[in-house]
């Protein structure tokens, strides 16, 4: 039985693939309680009985070096907040800051470095109550600095395999060497922090260029000691072997476990901050495109795919960038991946693509999870940023920065 040209399977593929992105892309399934996790997993299970594939190719779907990076980019972060390092740094760098500026620099700049080579969203979480205290303290308007976190850590994750989860897939399905992945785009990170410093202090004046100077004050600062040292020398040990050219879901794993040998936290509050959501969700989402590819993204399908021409920077930019503000960055990735192996050049176009789906996620307040860490983290203190304000800074800086990514790729 065929319905326009396509098999009960093909059918079937399809409705699954559309149902689950539709649900991923809302946060929900409607009527249901059912998150982003669950609908990936949902839909998972779904190609499996369905048919559309056997339990052992959904096995095989399943990107292990990308859910292993993840996770054990998960325990070192979780070592460095909980021995306080995070705010160590943070308050020695904020401590320096006499003017409102200086203080955006210093936030900014912070950020977008700890976002660089660690994951963005749990820069996040760590940042957010750092600059809530931080700008009370020194009675300023928190939401501009706030604002300053969402955008530096997005832009400043772009440098690296490390620095977010889509970055983490793009390097395990190119087969990048950390080194050359940071070297195509931290220029356009570094370039992108700069330029996220001068739309903010243009856009919002009175808080920024003001001759008024900043009292002195003190970031409450509550570290282990020894803890927050070997977290610290394991993370450079760690980054330093990523440039060496080792395996990166190897030496990452291996650095979480080393971490985890320690008399100082309990075992369970590190595997509190695990997100086991996100890793559910990977999981699942790469059943779901293989469940598609295997399916209906047949070579002819993508013979007849290849008249568009995304092997052009700016068109896969464009392309890149709507479709990971209509489904997020990462399914969004999932989805390019068939039609990006197939061009002449795959390895340039995964860095368009590793930089577009990153750097879009600015454009809106739900273009990125990092941005809704924020804004969420933000509410539970009383602070409250609204769509509009984050978009008259976001939209611009999104545009701006992307065009500078095509600039830098562009050949």
């Amino acid at each position: 039985m065929t319905v326009w040209g396509l098999s009960a399977t093909q059918i079937a593929a399809v409705a699954i693939f559309l149902a689950t992105y539709v649900a991923v892309a809302i946060g929900r399934m409607p009527g249901l309680r059912v998150d982003r996790a669950g609908a990936a997993l949902i839909g998972a299970g779904l190609m499996v009985a369905c048919g559309v594939l056997s339990l052992e190719q959904a096995y095989r779907a399943i990107d292990l070096d990308t859910i292993t990076l993840l996770l054990g980019m998960m325990i070192v972060v979780a070592n460095l907040r909980l021995s306080g390092f995070f705010r160590m740094v943070t308050g020695w760098a904020v401590g320096r800051a006499h003017h409102p500026a200086l203080l955006l620099v210093a936030v900014v700049v912070t950020t977008g470095l700890l976002s660089a080579v660690l994951v963005n969203d749990a820069i996040c979480l760590v940042m957010t109550p750092i600059v809530i205290t931080l700008t009370r303290a020194l009675g300023r308007n928190p939401v501009p600095y706030l604002i300053a976190v969402a955008l530096s850590s997005n832009v400043g994750s772009t440098a690296t395999i490390t620095g977010n989860p889509q970055n983490m897939i793009i390097g395990n399905l190119s087969g990048m060497s950390y080194g050359a992945f940071a070297a195509a785009l931290a220029p356009v990170a570094a370039a992108g922090l700069l330029v996220t410093i001068l739309v903010l202090l243009v856009l919002n004046p009175r808080e920024f260029l003001t001759r008024r100077r900043l009292p002195r004050v003190t970031v409450p600062s509550h570290y282990h000691g020894w803890l927050a040292a070997k977290s610290a020398l394991v993370s450079v040990a760690m980054i330093g072997l990523f440039f060496t050219g080792q395996p990166v879901a190897k030496v990452a794993i291996c650095a979480a476990a080393l971490l985890l040998l320690t008399r100082r936290i309990e075992p369970k509050k590190v595997y509190a901050e695990i997100d086991g959501q996100l890793l559910l969700m990977f999981a699942g989402l790469f059943v779901v495109v293989a469940g598609l590819e295997h399916a209906v993204l047949t070579k002819d399908v993508l013979a007849r795919a290849a008249h568009v021409d995304l092997g052009n920077v700016a068109l896969l930019t464009g392309v890149t960038a709507v479709l990971s503000n209509l489904v997020s960055n990462v399914p969004a990735v999932l989805v390019l991946r068939p039609f990006v192996e197939q061009l002449q050049d795959p390895t340039h176009a995964w860095l368009v693509v590793a930089m577009a789906s990153t750097l879009a996620g600015n454009f809106t307040l739900l273009g990125s999870v990092a941005n809704l860490i924020v804004a969420e983290r933000a509410a539970k203190d009383g602070v409250r940023i609204d769509f509009w304000t984050y978009f008259r800074v976001g939209a611009p800086l999104t545009a701006v920065t992307m065009a500078i990514g095509v600039l830098v790729l562009g050949r």
